[in-house]
């Protein structure tokens, strides 16, 4: 698609600075959007030194910049001219705006005048970001008239950079601008005081519930920025709705959020790097349940739960509850699998467990000690294969080495229970702990289903399992993201590309753009539940059949689902969606060039 922008100004608070999942739209969509202007594409974010010390490179300002920069350092604004050291290394300007805040009070007062925005009683992570979205505002205006007889675009995403998308149309700055709100403020507000948000969005008046809630500063914002945006977007159909009623403003178009695929392994790939890190995932296993007793690790499947810690929002509820019941139905069965199910949720952590460190040091005894009889054991195998002889415990290791083993296996051999976390937390009404616990979830032997809330970011160096999140993601056979409130989901998405199955629902934009009201195939590789209008005890339902089901599939059928996730994930690439924000500047073009 060609585009009408000469020019195009993008901002947003999480441009080189990750704070949330707008960060990853606005990093892996910048390589497309270079593609399309080049060198007139500038990322607008705010400048904290520690953050733009790993990700991004400063330079010497290009020459239309150094006036308008000047001018701005006067007021108090230092603007940081250079790239974003991510694909496609798009030019960016950070604005510190420290030296700036001392106007807030005179920002707010402007906000009040022009558009009745309250913030009276606004909280404290609301002054930051409009103190540098005005910022931002005033440095458009002046970039905006070095392009003399150009057309320039500019593309605000959420509240936080709202303040500067009003300040350029209250200067009537001749300029397109294209407003997206990813979550509208008062949609995830109430979805995390667990209002049924979806019956009663047309029942409320929202200029009033903010109030209740503490967020009309925001709200205002938001809703403002919608209004006078020459082009209104949100990022899915769900979101969409929530804003037609919410901000009463229906979207203009819609901008899914895509993923640079060609950055993710290919199939061949995937496969290989599945065992890879299924292999990792077991041994971990080996020295946190085996001390206490044993099951077949190759009849067992791994399923995971990620991302932020919101209880109801990401659906970390209902994946417990539907665990119980289906450990329930399993022992009911005397069924031989096993489950093993990762809550990969990050919380206020004390230290890891110590009785997990000391059974990871037994169980590296054990592995070093026969790493150091490795060598011998290999020539016992070809002598016993050769000479045609039956492979014994006796014929490949000497009397010393057996009883040595059995004194370091005696150690490691423990009573009691696996844990059902591997960190010890602050908080010790855990919502997450109690609801494992009220659901019946005690990792006892005879549980076929067991749980391991491990409660920090996956760094790949955290001391036990050590893979990042695109590593366990890798390892295991089915990711379960049973969301009530998600805008878009990246999560499934992710693990798509990355070759690995996944739940969703109707609820999140992902979801239903690629399956509103379907019927799925047998190995549809995303799987879809139905949350619209629908009771937690009708989801849970859902979700038990979908995760009893993949337990039993064939190897073959598993692998139709992988194949089929990686070619969902792969509809959803930059290289397509990026069509849709160049439409949507091109709209605003239109509108405010005409």
């Amino acid at each position: 698609m060609e585009k009408k922008a000469d020019a195009l100004f993008e901002v947003s608070w999480e441009v080189c600075n990750k704070v949330g999942g707008i960060y990853t739209v606005v990093k892996s969509k910048a390589a497309k959007m270079v593609e399309h202007y080049g060198s007139d594409y500038f990322m607008v974010g705010p400048y904290f030194a520690t953050k733009a010390l790993a990700e991004f490179q400063e330079e010497v300002p290009n020459e239309f910049c150094r006036d308008p920069f000047e001018e701005l350092k006067k007021a108090g604004i230092i603007c940081h001219f250079g790239k974003w050291l991510s694909e496609g290394n798009p030019s960016a300007i950070l604005i510190d705006y420290v030296n700036f805040k001392h106007r807030i009070n005179d920002i707010k007062r402007e906000l009040w005048d022009w558009c009745r925005i309250d913030s009276l009683r606004a909280p404290k992570d609301y002054d930051e970001p409009i103190v540098w979205a005005y910022a931002a505002g005033m440095l458009i205006e002046k970039l905006a008239a070095c392009y003399k007889g150009k057309k320039i675009a500019a593309h605000f995403h959420e509240w936080l950079s709202g303040a500067g998308l009003i300040y350029l149309k209250k200067k009537k700055v001749k300029i397109a601008s294209v407003f997206t709100t990813h979550a509208t403020v008062l949609g995830r507000t109430l979805a995390s005081a667990n209002i049924d948000l979806y019956n009663v969005w047309n029942k409320i008046n929202p200029d009033e519930e903010v109030y209740k809630y503490n967020v009309e500063a925001k709200h205002l914002v938001e809703k403002n920025s919608a209004a006078l945006a020459d082009v209104f977007t949100t990022v899915s159909e769900i979101t969409g709705m929530e804003a037609e009623y919410l901000l009463k403003k229906k979207p203009d178009a819609l901008l899914p959020n895509g993923l640079d695929i060609v950055k993710f392994p290919t199939f061949e790939e995937v496969v290989i790097k599945h065992r890879l890190q299924r292999d990792r995932i077991r041994e971990f296993m080996l020295y946190y349940f085996f001390p206490y007793y044993t099951f077949d690790l190759k009849d067992t499947s791994v399923y995971f739960i990620a991302g932020r810690y919101e209880f109801h929002d990401k659906g970390i509820d209902i994946f417990i509850k539907a665990l119980g019941k289906l450990n329930d139905k399993l022992k009911q069965l005397k069924s031989k699998k096993t489950i093993v199910a990762f809550i990969w949720v990050p919380a206020n952590i004390r230290n890891i467990r110590p009785e997990l460190l000391e059974n990871k040091t037994l169980y590296q005894d054990i592995k070093d000690a026969l790493e150091e009889a490795i060598d011998d054991v290999e020539k016992n195998i070809i002598y016993s294969f050769v000479s045609d002889k039956k492979i014994q415990r006796e014929s490949l290791f000497d009397e010393d080495f057996l009883t040595e083993m059995k004194i370091r296996v005696a150690k490691f051999v423990k009573k009691g229970k696996p844990p059902l976390s591997t960190h010890d937390l602050y908080d010790e009404n855990d919502i997450i702990l109690k609801t494992i616990a009220s659901s019946g979830l005690r990792n006892e032997e005879q549980d076929p289903v067991k749980i391991i809330f491990y409660p920090i970011y996956l760094s790949g160096a955290d001391g036990l399992l050590n893979l990042n999140y695109y590593e366990a993601m890798q390892g295991s056979h089915l990711g379960i993201f049973p969301s009530y409130y998600e805008p878009w989901g990246y999560t499934p998405l992710e693990a798509g590309a990355l070759g690995v199955s996944s739940v969703t629902t109707d609820l999140a934009g992902f979801g239903r753009y690629f399956c509103t009201e379907c019927e799925q195939s047998d190995t549809p590789g995303i799987f879809v539940l139905k949350r619209l209008r629908k009771s937690d005890d009708d989801v849970i339902s859902q979700l038990i059949d979908v995760m009893f089901n993949f337990a039993n599939l064939p190897k073959e059928d598993r692998i139709a689902n992988k194949l089929q996730a990686r070619k969902v994930a792969s509809m959803a690439d930059w290289k397509i969606f990026v069509n849709n924000y160049i439409e949507a500047h091109n709209l605003a073009v239109d509108k405010a060039y005409r």
